[in-house]
Protein backbone atom coordinates (compact mmCIF):
# COMPACT_ATOMS: atom_id res chain seq x y z
CA UNK A 1 0.00 0.00 0.00
CA UNK A 2 1.39 3.38 -0.96
CA UNK A 3 0.05 6.85 -0.35
CA UNK A 4 -3.14 7.24 1.71
CA UNK A 5 -4.55 10.70 2.45
CA UNK A 6 -7.75 11.92 4.07
CA UNK A 7 -9.46 15.19 3.08
CA UNK A 8 -7.44 17.25 5.58
CA UNK A 9 -4.16 15.86 4.23
CA UNK A 10 -5.29 16.48 0.62
CA UNK A 11 -5.98 20.12 1.60
CA UNK A 12 -2.32 20.40 2.67
CA UNK A 13 -1.28 19.50 -0.90
CA UNK A 14 -4.01 20.98 -3.12
CA UNK A 15 -5.29 24.57 -2.88
CA UNK A 16 -8.89 23.60 -3.75
CA UNK A 17 -11.58 24.35 -1.18
CA UNK A 18 -15.37 24.14 -1.04
CA UNK A 19 -17.15 23.95 -3.40
CA UNK A 20 -14.24 22.93 -5.63
CA UNK A 21 -12.51 20.25 -3.55
CA UNK A 22 -13.58 17.23 -5.61
CA UNK A 23 -11.49 14.42 -4.08
CA UNK A 24 -12.58 12.98 -0.73
CA UNK A 25 -9.72 10.55 -0.17
CA UNK A 26 -6.55 9.24 -1.77
CA UNK A 27 -6.53 5.48 -1.26
CA UNK A 28 -3.24 4.56 -2.92
CA UNK A 29 -0.45 5.89 -5.06
CA UNK A 30 3.20 6.79 -5.33
CA UNK A 31 4.25 10.45 -5.41
CA UNK A 32 5.50 11.42 -8.85
CA UNK A 33 4.06 8.25 -10.42
CA UNK A 34 0.34 7.76 -9.82
CA UNK A 35 -2.55 8.26 -7.44
CA UNK A 36 -5.95 6.69 -6.87
CA UNK A 37 -8.69 8.69 -5.19
CA UNK A 38 -12.38 8.57 -4.49
CA UNK A 39 -15.21 11.06 -4.78
CA UNK A 40 -18.45 10.22 -2.96
CA UNK A 41 -21.23 11.97 -4.86
CA UNK A 42 -24.20 13.15 -2.77
CA UNK A 43 -27.41 14.93 -3.67
CA UNK A 44 -26.17 17.84 -1.51
CA UNK A 45 -23.50 18.83 -4.08
CA UNK A 46 -24.08 22.51 -4.98
CA UNK A 47 -23.93 21.84 -8.72
CA UNK A 48 -27.05 19.65 -8.59
CA UNK A 49 -29.15 22.79 -8.03
CA UNK A 50 -28.67 23.63 -11.70
CA UNK A 51 -27.39 20.43 -13.38
CA UNK A 52 -30.05 19.30 -13.77
CA UNK A 53 -32.89 20.18 -11.36
CA UNK A 54 -35.15 17.51 -12.91
CA UNK A 55 -32.41 14.82 -13.28
CA UNK A 56 -29.25 15.05 -11.21
CA UNK A 57 -26.13 14.31 -13.28
CA UNK A 58 -22.61 15.31 -12.21
CA UNK A 59 -21.21 17.66 -14.85
CA UNK A 60 -18.59 16.04 -17.06
CA UNK A 61 -16.30 19.03 -16.69
CA UNK A 62 -16.26 18.45 -12.92
CA UNK A 63 -15.33 14.81 -13.45
CA UNK A 64 -12.40 16.04 -15.54
CA UNK A 65 -11.50 18.45 -12.73
CA UNK A 66 -11.67 15.62 -10.17
CA UNK A 67 -9.29 13.56 -12.34
CA UNK A 68 -6.97 16.57 -12.60
CA UNK A 69 -7.02 16.95 -8.82
CA UNK A 70 -6.02 13.31 -8.31
CA UNK A 71 -3.19 13.85 -10.81
CA UNK A 72 -2.30 17.04 -8.95
CA UNK A 73 -1.92 15.07 -5.73
CA UNK A 74 0.36 12.59 -7.51
CA UNK A 75 2.73 15.31 -8.69
CA UNK A 76 2.41 17.84 -5.85
CA UNK A 77 3.02 15.17 -3.18
CA UNK A 78 6.66 15.13 -4.28
CA UNK A 79 8.75 17.04 -1.70
CA UNK A 80 10.21 19.36 -4.37
CA UNK A 81 6.69 20.36 -5.50
CA UNK A 82 5.12 21.01 -2.08
CA UNK A 83 3.49 24.44 -1.98
CA UNK A 84 3.28 24.70 -5.76
CA UNK A 85 0.21 24.65 -8.01
CA UNK A 86 -0.68 22.37 -10.92
CA UNK A 87 -2.40 24.31 -13.72
CA UNK A 88 -4.53 22.51 -16.28
CA UNK A 89 -2.89 22.76 -19.70
CA UNK A 90 -4.82 20.40 -21.95
CA UNK A 91 -7.48 17.72 -21.94
CA UNK A 92 -7.05 15.22 -24.75
CA UNK A 93 -9.30 12.38 -25.90
CA UNK A 94 -11.94 12.81 -23.19
CA UNK A 95 -14.54 10.07 -23.47
CA UNK A 96 -17.73 10.13 -21.41
CA UNK A 97 -19.30 6.68 -21.14
CA UNK A 98 -21.51 6.68 -18.05
CA UNK A 99 -23.46 9.29 -16.10
CA UNK A 100 -22.45 9.93 -12.49
CA UNK A 101 -25.38 10.48 -10.14
CA UNK A 102 -25.99 10.93 -6.40
CA UNK A 103 -25.01 7.82 -4.46
CA UNK A 104 -22.16 6.93 -6.81
CA UNK A 105 -18.65 6.39 -5.47
CA UNK A 106 -16.29 7.49 -8.21
CA UNK A 107 -12.87 5.82 -8.21
CA UNK A 108 -10.32 7.97 -10.00
CA UNK A 109 -6.87 6.89 -11.09
CA UNK A 110 -4.24 9.06 -12.73
CA UNK A 111 -0.91 7.66 -13.94
CA UNK A 112 1.78 10.15 -14.88
CA UNK A 113 3.07 8.96 -18.24
CA UNK A 114 5.43 11.87 -19.01
CA UNK A 115 7.18 14.50 -16.91
CA UNK A 116 9.75 17.00 -18.10
CA UNK A 117 10.75 20.16 -16.26
CA UNK A 118 7.48 21.70 -15.07
CA UNK A 119 5.16 19.89 -17.53
CA UNK A 120 3.44 16.57 -16.87
CA UNK A 121 0.94 14.34 -18.63
CA UNK A 122 -1.40 11.92 -16.90
CA UNK A 123 -3.63 9.13 -18.19
CA UNK A 124 -6.76 9.34 -16.07
CA UNK A 125 -9.84 7.17 -15.64
CA UNK A 126 -12.89 7.58 -13.43
CA UNK A 127 -15.02 4.49 -12.78
CA UNK A 128 -18.20 3.67 -10.87
CA UNK A 129 -18.69 0.03 -9.82
CA UNK A 130 -15.98 -1.00 -12.27
CA UNK A 131 -17.65 0.79 -15.22
CA UNK A 132 -15.70 3.58 -16.92
CA UNK A 133 -17.51 6.90 -16.53
CA UNK A 134 -14.84 9.05 -18.20
CA UNK A 135 -11.26 8.76 -19.39
CA UNK A 136 -8.86 11.42 -20.65
CA UNK A 137 -5.24 12.41 -21.01
CA UNK A 138 -4.56 15.53 -18.94
CA UNK A 139 -1.56 17.84 -19.35
CA UNK A 140 -0.59 20.22 -16.55
CA UNK A 141 2.07 22.79 -15.74
CA UNK A 142 3.59 23.10 -12.30
CA UNK A 143 3.96 26.69 -11.15
CA UNK A 144 4.12 28.86 -8.08
CA UNK A 145 1.41 30.99 -6.51
CA UNK A 146 3.07 34.25 -7.56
Amino acid sequence: MGMELNSDQIAEILPHRYPFALVDRIVDGEPGEWAKGIKCVTVNEPFFQGHFPQKHVMPGVLLIEAMAQVGGVAVLALPENRGKLAFLGRVKDARFKRQVVPGDVVEIECRLIRRRANIGVGECTATVNGEVAVSAEITFAIGSES
